[in-house]
């Protein structure tokens, strides 16, 4: 269902020239309200009147965690705090939140974006939304609930936990559409398996799984086990939240809502532009956002963009999935490796392993270890030991294929990977210590 057929099927000449229009009003804006962003343009040579289209970004300067960091928690607003309705925040490594800060007009923003978002599912006001994701100060849960309120679907705000009681809900209730994240969804399956619950027992059409990398083969996986068609959704707390881009029922990448949010793909390393269909980091900037816009905010994420129209009608571009993040990647003995990578070899296996894994690199010496624990079910587990080695030595050949650098497996018996309701923490990195 196309929510916002004006927005998303916009010419591209259309979509240009209202990015441009938008753009130089943030600019603007921004300049005389915020003393950071004055000061960064300041110091390129860059006033608010050499802004002229959209064309005209790459003349200003890029906004990193760093800046919303040292500006917290309300040194990036640009309007009064009077204004501000509400405030969201992600924790960080250096224990201080990166706050973000939203106007009433930019919880309508969000809520029409997210509503959008669920139109590309297929869904219709007749389905019922299931909310997994966490509520709080986390922006998944009320980021998909006020979306789905928008949408006009009945919502059913569970946030995560208490799993036995959500699958009783999703039963009772008759919920279509769940969204979580692709970890949870994981762990759901787990519990109908062992309260002997078949998926058919359920109304589930839809999945909208996001905040987490995942990879194709994982969606694969959530799809033959819940028996739905699971959507990729992106959004990160400081741009907005869930329903800055969004899979259609193509799922041939995500449509980005760039009427409010304008898309670039930079080299990690040069910070130069790169054309589309080149994978690079994904930069963004918020053109209608008010209570704390961002200008060139380096996502860290690693995708391509593509901006021909999809077959679904819709003409907004599209991201493809993310890959993992640069921040993210892990350095091997000289060679990049994203965690997604490994998962799509894990899941590519068969069903003697289980979707649960561990990454765990160390150093010894000069040397890094690498090393990778993978749950088996528990049929193989209790199988002849050449099996098992001989499953061992087949993922140990298929990484070392697929990575250009050849781990340890150590298979694990089912159940010995903490198992997470909210974001699973895939890596360990040791040599961070």
């Amino acid at each position: 269902m196309i929510f916002d057929r004006k927005h998303e099927c916009m010419s591209r000449e259309d979509m240009r020239a209202l990015q441009s229009e938008r753009l130089v009003k943030l600019v603007k804006r921004v300049y005389e309200n915020n003393a950071v962003y004055r000061k960064k343009m300041d110091e390129l040579g860059v006033k608010p009147e050499d802004i002229k289209g959209i064309d005209d970004v790459t003349k200003l300067p890029f906004t990193v965690k760093k800046d919303l960091r040292d500006g917290y928690p309300f040194g990036m607003l640009t309007s009064p705090k009077k204004d501000i309705v509400r405030l969201h925040a992600s924790s960080g490594t250096t224990g201080k939140l990166t706050v973000a800060c939203h106007t009433a007009s930019d919880i309508d923003l969000w809520s029409d974006m997210a509503a959008r978002c669920i139109g590309m599912t297929g869904a219709d006001q007749e389905d019922i939304v299931h909310v997994s994701y966490g509520y709080g100060l986390f922006t998944g849960g009320l980021g998909l609930h006020y979306g789905s309120e928008r949408f006009g679907s009945m919502t059913v705000p569970c946030s995560s936990g208490n799993t036995g009681k959500q699958i009783q809900l999703l039963k009772d209730f008759g919920a279509t559409v769940i969204a979580c994240t692709p970890s949870y969804a994981i762990y759901i399956s787990d519990h109908l398996e062992s309260e002997g619950v078949k998926p058919e027992e359920l109304s589930l059409k839809y999945g909208i799984f996001g905040a987490e990398p995942w990879s194709n083969e994982m969606r694969k996986e959530i799809e033959r086990r819940l028996h739905i068609k699971a959507f990729d959704i992106y959004g990160l707390s400081e741009i907005m939240g869930p329903g800055v881009a969004m899979e259609c029922e193509e799922q041939n990448g995500l449509h980005f809502n760039e009427d409010h949010f304008y898309p670039e793909i930079v080299d990690p390393d040069t910070l130069k532009p790169l054309p589309d269909g080149e994978y690079g980091e994904l930069v963004i900037t918020t053109l209608t956002k008010e209570g704390m816009p961002l200008i060139r905010y380096r996502t860290r994420d690693i995708t391509k963009i593509t901006r021909e129209k999809c077959a679904c009608g819709r003409t907004l571009a599209r991201i493809e999935r993310i890959t993992g993040r640069s921040d993210d990647m892990l350095i091997i003995r000289g060679v990049n490796v994203f965690p997604s990578q490994i998962e799509s070899v894990l899941m590519s296996i068969g069903d003697e392993i289980l979707p649960y894994y561990q990454i765990i690199v160390d150093r010894q010496g000069v040397l890094d270890t690498f090393e990778i624990q993978v749950e088996i079910n528990e049929k193989l587990f209790s199988d002849e030991v050449k099996k098992l080695q001989d499953l061992q030595k087949r993922i140990e050949k298929e990484m070392l294929a697929n990575l250009s650098v050849g781990p340890k497996i150590t298979l694990v018996s089912p159940n010995t990977i903490a198992r997470s309701e909210g974001k699973a923490k895939r890596i360990i990195d040791k040599r961070k210590k």
